[in-house]
Protein backbone atom coordinates (compact mmCIF):
# COMPACT_ATOMS: atom_id res chain seq x y z
CA UNK A 1 0.00 0.00 0.00
CA UNK A 2 3.01 2.32 0.05
CA UNK A 3 2.25 3.31 -3.54
CA UNK A 4 -1.05 4.80 -2.31
CA UNK A 5 0.66 7.77 -0.67
CA UNK A 6 -1.66 10.66 0.11
CA UNK A 7 -4.64 8.44 -0.70
CA UNK A 8 -7.38 8.28 1.91
CA UNK A 9 -8.68 4.91 3.09
CA UNK A 10 -11.83 4.61 5.18
CA UNK A 11 -12.37 1.59 7.40
CA UNK A 12 -16.00 0.97 8.27
CA UNK A 13 -15.42 -2.25 10.21
CA UNK A 14 -12.68 -3.42 12.56
CA UNK A 15 -12.23 -6.49 10.37
CA UNK A 16 -11.24 -4.22 7.46
CA UNK A 17 -8.60 -2.56 9.62
CA UNK A 18 -7.20 -5.96 10.65
CA UNK A 19 -6.95 -6.97 7.00
CA UNK A 20 -5.05 -3.77 6.15
CA UNK A 21 -2.41 -4.70 8.74
CA UNK A 22 -2.26 -8.33 7.57
CA UNK A 23 -3.84 -9.56 10.80
CA UNK A 24 -6.37 -12.37 11.31
CA UNK A 25 -10.02 -11.47 11.85
CA UNK A 26 -10.82 -10.18 15.34
CA UNK A 27 -12.42 -12.51 17.89
CA UNK A 28 -15.28 -10.04 18.27
CA UNK A 29 -16.53 -7.94 15.31
CA UNK A 30 -16.99 -4.77 17.40
CA UNK A 31 -13.84 -4.75 19.54
CA UNK A 32 -10.25 -5.89 19.23
CA UNK A 33 -6.94 -5.49 20.97
CA UNK A 34 -3.85 -5.75 18.78
CA UNK A 35 -0.49 -6.24 20.47
CA UNK A 36 2.55 -5.46 18.34
CA UNK A 37 5.71 -6.79 19.97
CA UNK A 38 8.85 -8.77 19.19
CA UNK A 39 6.81 -11.89 18.39
CA UNK A 40 4.21 -9.94 16.40
CA UNK A 41 6.08 -7.04 14.74
CA UNK A 42 4.38 -4.11 13.08
CA UNK A 43 4.16 -4.73 9.32
CA UNK A 44 4.93 -1.33 7.76
CA UNK A 45 4.43 -2.69 4.25
CA UNK A 46 0.76 -3.34 4.99
CA UNK A 47 -0.07 -0.12 6.85
CA UNK A 48 -2.17 2.52 5.04
CA UNK A 49 -0.72 6.01 4.62
CA UNK A 50 -3.85 7.89 5.69
CA UNK A 51 -7.00 6.44 7.13
CA UNK A 52 -10.31 7.40 8.66
CA UNK A 53 -11.83 4.95 11.10
CA UNK A 54 -15.50 4.50 11.97
CA UNK A 55 -14.52 3.44 15.48
CA UNK A 56 -12.46 4.55 18.48
CA UNK A 57 -8.73 3.86 18.51
CA UNK A 58 -6.62 3.96 21.68
CA UNK A 59 -2.88 3.38 21.20
CA UNK A 60 -0.51 2.65 24.08
CA UNK A 61 3.18 2.77 23.08
CA UNK A 62 5.23 0.28 25.12
CA UNK A 63 8.46 0.60 23.13
CA UNK A 64 9.51 3.80 21.40
CA UNK A 65 11.06 3.86 17.96
CA UNK A 66 9.54 6.11 15.35
CA UNK A 67 7.22 9.00 14.61
CA UNK A 68 3.53 9.40 13.96
CA UNK A 69 2.33 11.34 10.94
CA UNK A 70 -0.71 13.48 11.66
CA UNK A 71 -1.97 15.45 8.67
CA UNK A 72 1.21 16.75 7.03
CA UNK A 73 3.25 16.98 10.23
CA UNK A 74 5.31 14.46 12.18
CA UNK A 75 5.37 14.10 15.95
CA UNK A 76 7.79 12.15 18.07
CA UNK A 77 6.11 9.88 20.55
CA UNK A 78 7.61 8.49 23.71
CA UNK A 79 7.67 5.08 25.32
CA UNK A 80 4.68 4.98 27.62
CA UNK A 81 2.62 7.53 25.72
CA UNK A 82 -1.01 7.18 24.63
CA UNK A 83 -2.91 8.53 21.63
CA UNK A 84 -6.68 8.72 21.21
CA UNK A 85 -8.83 8.89 18.09
CA UNK A 86 -12.59 9.24 17.84
CA UNK A 87 -14.58 7.96 14.85
CA UNK A 88 -14.17 9.90 11.57
CA UNK A 89 -10.83 11.53 12.44
CA UNK A 90 -8.11 11.55 9.79
CA UNK A 91 -4.75 10.12 10.84
CA UNK A 92 -1.57 8.99 9.16
CA UNK A 93 0.49 6.03 10.33
CA UNK A 94 3.84 6.32 8.57
CA UNK A 95 7.29 5.92 10.16
CA UNK A 96 6.26 3.05 12.38
CA UNK A 97 8.69 0.16 12.09
CA UNK A 98 9.17 -3.40 13.27
CA UNK A 99 10.64 -2.10 16.55
CA UNK A 100 7.46 -0.19 17.40
CA UNK A 101 5.77 -2.14 20.19
CA UNK A 102 2.31 -1.06 21.23
CA UNK A 103 -1.22 -2.06 22.13
CA UNK A 104 -3.97 -0.79 19.83
CA UNK A 105 -7.50 -1.00 21.15
CA UNK A 106 -10.28 -0.63 18.56
CA UNK A 107 -13.83 -0.07 19.81
CA UNK A 108 -16.82 0.27 17.50
CA UNK A 109 -19.46 2.66 18.92
CA UNK A 110 -22.06 -0.12 18.58
CA UNK A 111 -20.14 -2.15 21.17
CA UNK A 112 -21.05 0.45 23.81
CA UNK A 113 -24.77 0.64 22.99
CA UNK A 114 -26.96 0.07 26.01
CA UNK A 115 -24.25 1.23 28.42
CA UNK A 116 -23.85 4.73 29.93
CA UNK A 117 -20.33 4.77 28.47
CA UNK A 118 -21.84 5.15 24.98
CA UNK A 119 -22.60 8.81 25.82
CA UNK A 120 -19.93 9.37 28.45
CA UNK A 121 -17.08 8.55 26.05
CA UNK A 122 -18.10 11.53 23.89
CA UNK A 123 -17.43 13.85 26.83
CA UNK A 124 -13.75 12.95 27.07
CA UNK A 125 -12.04 15.85 25.28
CA UNK A 126 -8.76 14.00 24.72
CA UNK A 127 -10.30 12.07 21.82
CA UNK A 128 -10.16 15.40 19.97
CA UNK A 129 -6.54 16.20 20.88
CA UNK A 130 -3.85 16.15 18.20
CA UNK A 131 -1.04 13.63 18.11
CA UNK A 132 1.44 16.16 19.52
CA UNK A 133 -0.78 16.39 22.61
CA UNK A 134 -0.42 12.72 23.51
CA UNK A 135 -0.63 11.58 27.12
CA UNK A 136 2.83 10.90 28.57
CA UNK A 137 2.71 8.44 31.44
CA UNK A 138 4.86 8.17 34.55
CA UNK A 139 6.25 4.74 35.45
CA UNK A 140 3.44 4.10 37.93
CA UNK A 141 0.82 5.22 35.42
CA UNK A 142 2.33 2.93 32.78
CA UNK A 143 1.94 -0.06 35.10
CA UNK A 144 -1.71 0.72 35.79
CA UNK A 145 -2.51 1.12 32.11
CA UNK A 146 -0.52 -1.98 31.19
CA UNK A 147 -2.40 -4.09 33.76
CA UNK A 148 -5.73 -3.07 32.18
CA UNK A 149 -4.50 -3.84 28.65
CA UNK A 150 -3.18 -7.25 29.77
CA UNK A 151 -6.52 -8.06 31.40
CA UNK A 152 -8.41 -7.08 28.24
CA UNK A 153 -5.96 -9.06 26.12
CA UNK A 154 -6.66 -12.22 28.11
CA UNK A 155 -10.42 -11.59 28.04
CA UNK A 156 -10.51 -11.19 24.25
CA UNK A 157 -8.17 -14.11 23.59
CA UNK A 158 -10.54 -16.48 25.40
CA UNK A 159 -14.03 -17.60 24.49
CA UNK A 160 -16.36 -14.72 23.60
CA UNK A 161 -19.67 -15.15 25.43
CA UNK A 162 -22.63 -13.13 26.70
CA UNK A 163 -20.49 -11.63 29.50
CA UNK A 164 -17.70 -10.37 27.22
CA UNK A 165 -19.33 -7.02 26.51
CA UNK A 166 -20.09 -6.26 30.17
CA UNK A 167 -16.57 -7.18 31.30
CA UNK A 168 -14.86 -5.24 28.51
CA UNK A 169 -17.00 -2.12 28.90
CA UNK A 170 -16.10 -2.05 32.61
CA UNK A 171 -12.40 -2.22 31.75
CA UNK A 172 -12.69 0.47 29.08
CA UNK A 173 -14.48 2.76 31.51
CA UNK A 174 -11.75 2.17 34.11
CA UNK A 175 -9.04 2.90 31.52
CA UNK A 176 -10.68 6.15 30.38
CA UNK A 177 -11.19 7.31 33.97
CA UNK A 178 -7.49 6.80 34.65
CA UNK A 179 -6.60 8.63 31.43
CA UNK A 180 -8.79 11.56 32.49
CA UNK A 181 -6.92 11.70 35.80
CA UNK A 182 -3.51 11.38 34.15
CA UNK A 183 -4.20 14.20 31.68
CA UNK A 184 -5.16 16.45 34.60
CA UNK A 185 -1.83 15.53 36.19
CA UNK A 186 -0.03 16.30 32.92
CA UNK A 187 -1.52 19.79 32.84
CA UNK A 188 -0.29 20.38 36.40
CA UNK A 189 3.23 18.98 35.94
CA UNK A 190 3.70 21.00 32.75
CA UNK A 191 2.58 24.28 34.30
CA UNK A 192 5.72 26.14 33.20
CA UNK A 193 5.04 25.28 29.56
CA UNK A 194 1.32 25.93 29.97
CA UNK A 195 1.88 29.34 31.56
CA UNK A 196 4.00 30.22 28.52
CA UNK A 197 1.06 29.18 26.31
CA UNK A 198 -1.25 31.34 28.42
CA UNK A 199 1.02 34.36 27.92
CA UNK A 200 1.14 33.70 24.16
CA UNK A 201 -2.66 33.40 24.08
CA UNK A 202 -3.01 36.77 25.78
CA UNK A 203 -0.48 38.35 23.40
CA UNK A 204 -2.31 36.97 20.34
CA UNK A 205 -5.63 38.39 21.53
CA UNK A 206 -4.09 41.76 22.44
CA UNK A 207 -2.53 42.01 18.99
CA UNK A 208 -5.81 40.96 17.37
CA UNK A 209 -7.83 43.70 19.07
CA UNK A 210 -5.18 46.44 19.15
CA UNK A 211 -4.40 46.15 15.43
CA UNK A 212 -8.08 46.14 14.47
CA UNK A 213 -8.06 42.60 13.03
CA UNK A 214 -11.46 42.16 14.67
CA UNK A 215 -12.88 45.07 12.66
CA UNK A 216 -12.01 43.31 9.39
CA UNK A 217 -12.09 39.63 10.36
CA UNK A 218 -14.79 39.49 13.01
CA UNK A 219 -14.65 38.01 16.49
CA UNK A 220 -11.60 35.86 17.28
CA UNK A 221 -12.51 32.18 17.46
CA UNK A 222 -11.15 29.28 19.48
CA UNK A 223 -10.07 27.74 16.17
CA UNK A 224 -8.07 30.88 15.30
CA UNK A 225 -6.29 30.80 18.67
CA UNK A 226 -5.55 27.07 18.53
CA UNK A 227 -4.10 27.34 15.01
CA UNK A 228 -1.82 30.21 16.05
CA UNK A 229 -0.62 28.16 19.04
CA UNK A 230 -0.36 24.87 17.10
CA UNK A 231 -2.75 23.19 19.54
CA UNK A 232 -6.09 21.50 19.07
CA UNK A 233 -9.12 23.50 20.29
CA UNK A 234 -9.96 20.84 22.87
CA UNK A 235 -6.47 20.72 24.34
CA UNK A 236 -6.27 24.52 24.52
CA UNK A 237 -9.60 24.73 26.35
CA UNK A 238 -8.71 21.96 28.81
CA UNK A 239 -5.27 23.48 29.45
CA UNK A 240 -6.75 26.93 30.15
CA UNK A 241 -9.41 25.43 32.38
CA UNK A 242 -6.71 23.71 34.46
CA UNK A 243 -4.79 27.01 34.81
CA UNK A 244 -7.46 29.70 35.19
CA UNK A 245 -10.77 27.85 35.47
CA UNK A 246 -11.99 29.05 32.06
CA UNK A 247 -12.17 27.33 28.70
CA UNK A 248 -10.89 29.07 25.54
CA UNK A 249 -14.25 30.60 24.60
CA UNK A 250 -14.74 32.02 28.11
CA UNK A 251 -11.21 33.44 28.02
CA UNK A 252 -11.90 35.15 24.68
CA UNK A 253 -15.06 36.66 26.13
CA UNK A 254 -13.14 37.92 29.17
CA UNK A 255 -10.63 39.67 26.90
CA UNK A 256 -13.48 41.10 24.83
CA UNK A 257 -15.11 42.61 27.90
CA UNK A 258 -11.75 43.97 29.10
CA UNK A 259 -11.13 45.69 25.75
CA UNK A 260 -14.71 46.97 25.69
CA UNK A 261 -14.28 48.53 29.13
CA UNK A 262 -11.10 50.29 27.95
CA UNK A 263 -12.90 51.80 24.98
CA UNK A 264 -15.98 52.76 26.99
CA UNK A 265 -13.89 54.67 29.53
CA UNK A 266 -11.07 56.06 27.38
CA UNK A 267 -12.74 56.96 24.07
CA UNK A 268 -15.83 58.80 22.88
CA UNK A 269 -16.79 56.02 20.46
CA UNK A 270 -20.45 55.03 20.50
CA UNK A 271 -21.46 51.59 21.74
CA UNK A 272 -22.15 50.56 18.14
CA UNK A 273 -18.72 51.72 17.00
CA UNK A 274 -17.04 49.84 19.82
CA UNK A 275 -19.04 46.72 18.99
CA UNK A 276 -17.99 46.80 15.32
CA UNK A 277 -14.38 47.54 16.26
CA UNK A 278 -14.34 44.43 18.47
CA UNK A 279 -15.70 42.22 15.69
CA UNK A 280 -19.46 42.11 16.36
CA UNK A 281 -21.77 42.25 13.35
CA UNK A 282 -24.60 43.61 15.48
CA UNK A 283 -24.22 45.98 18.42
CA UNK A 284 -27.14 44.24 20.16
CA UNK A 285 -25.06 41.05 20.40
CA UNK A 286 -22.24 43.01 22.00
CA UNK A 287 -24.56 44.68 24.52
CA UNK A 288 -26.13 41.34 25.41
CA UNK A 289 -22.73 39.70 26.04
CA UNK A 290 -21.48 42.71 28.00
CA UNK A 291 -24.51 42.67 30.29
CA UNK A 292 -24.34 38.91 30.79
CA UNK A 293 -20.72 39.27 31.99
CA UNK A 294 -21.01 42.49 34.02
CA UNK A 295 -24.72 42.67 34.98
CA UNK A 296 -24.95 46.19 33.54
CA UNK A 297 -25.26 47.56 30.00
CA UNK A 298 -22.33 49.24 28.20
CA UNK A 299 -24.01 52.67 28.59
CA UNK A 300 -24.57 52.09 32.32
CA UNK A 301 -20.91 51.11 32.68
CA UNK A 302 -19.80 54.27 30.82
CA UNK A 303 -22.09 56.46 32.91
CA UNK A 304 -20.61 55.08 36.13
CA UNK A 305 -17.26 56.64 35.12
CA UNK A 306 -18.62 60.06 34.17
Amino acid sequence: MKNMEDKLLRFISISESHKAFGLPKPQHPLISLIHFNEDNPFNTAMAPIYDVLSFYKITFITHNNGRLKYGRDYYDYNEGSMLFLAPNQLVGSTDYNSKTYCYILLIHPDFLLGHPLANKIKQYGYFAYSANEALHLSDLEKERVLSIYRFMEKELSGRVDEFTQEVMVAQIELLLSYVNRFYKRQFITRKAVNHDILQKTEAILDEYFNNQHALHQGLPSVQYLSERLNLSPGYLSDMLRSLIGQNAQQYIHEKLISKAKERLTMTKLTVSEIAYELGFEHSQSFSKLFKSKTNISPMEFRSSFN
